[in-house]
């Protein structure tokens, strides 16, 4: 009588493993689905907050929260998918080279505001917006702002300089990382989803905002929130 009792215990055991099985898979793969169609949708709406993602900065970021409070109400039209920073958050301390050749980190534009862009030649939306990143360096840029654009091209580290001269991009300084570290490094912080990328970071190397992919950097609206972020 024990083992009859028992086996249909262990059908029902081994039901319920099954059915945990299936649900886990099924989980699984919607959860691919959603990030596979995050990838195709648009890289935007996978970063709309990020600043809730990244650890929070040391004391010091306070003063660029701040500038991100002022900023925020110019988050709309060409910029509205930038997402401004809700409390403080520290910027890797990322590092490049110069046209140069000469080893840079983001630390060396301390006391300065900087647009920070990362793009490739690869990537259609980077190249359809630097030509607005060359016109903002142009109209903003001075002793207290600067677009700092990132090239991270791994091959070929002649194109990216020969496709800026055909573009016409004449105003901003060239920096790239052929290692592509750069990236990582933001992703590894929860800022980059996909390219491009943008941040804009305080004097203190604090985040003031983010934005994952394309924005009209020269227009109205986007200046009307660099302004604000530099108390203009």
């Amino acid at each position: 009588m024990t083992g009859l009792n028992e086996k249909p215990d262990a059908h029902r055991r081994a039901a319920k493993r099954r059915l945990a099985v299936m649900l886990g898979g099924t989980v699984a793969g919607l959860a691919v689905g959603l990030a596979a169609a995050a990838g195709v949708y648009g890289i935007a709406a996978s970063m709309r907050n990020p600043a809730t993602s990244a650890a929070s900065g040391p004391a010091a970021c306070t003063a660029t929260l701040e500038r991100a409070k002022r900023a925020a109400p110019f988050a709309k039209g060409e910029v509205a998918a930038v997402a401004v920073a809700s409390k403080p958050v520290a910027v890797p301390n990322l590092a490049f080279k110069d046209a140069d050749g000469v080893q840079k980190t983001l630390a060396d534009w301390r006391g300065k505001t900087v647009l920070l862009n990362l793009w490739a030649t690869w990537c259609v939306p980077c190249r359809q917006e630097m030509p607005a990143l060359d016109a903002l360096q142009d109209k903003l840029g001075g002793p207290d702002f600067q677009v700092v654009a990132v090239n991270i091209d791994t091959r070929d580290p002649d194109k990216p300089l020969a496709w800026l001269k055909t573009a016409g991009v004449t105003k901003l300084g060239y920096y790239a990382d052929p290692s592509a570290k750069v990236f990582q490094d933001l992703k590894a912080a929860g800022k980059a989803f996909g390219m491009p990328t943008t941040l804009l970071v305080g004097p203190d190397g604090c985040e003031i905002a983010a934005l994952a992919g394309p924005a009209e950097w020269a227009g109205d609206d986007a200046q009307k929130l660099i302004r604000a972020a530099l108390g203009k």
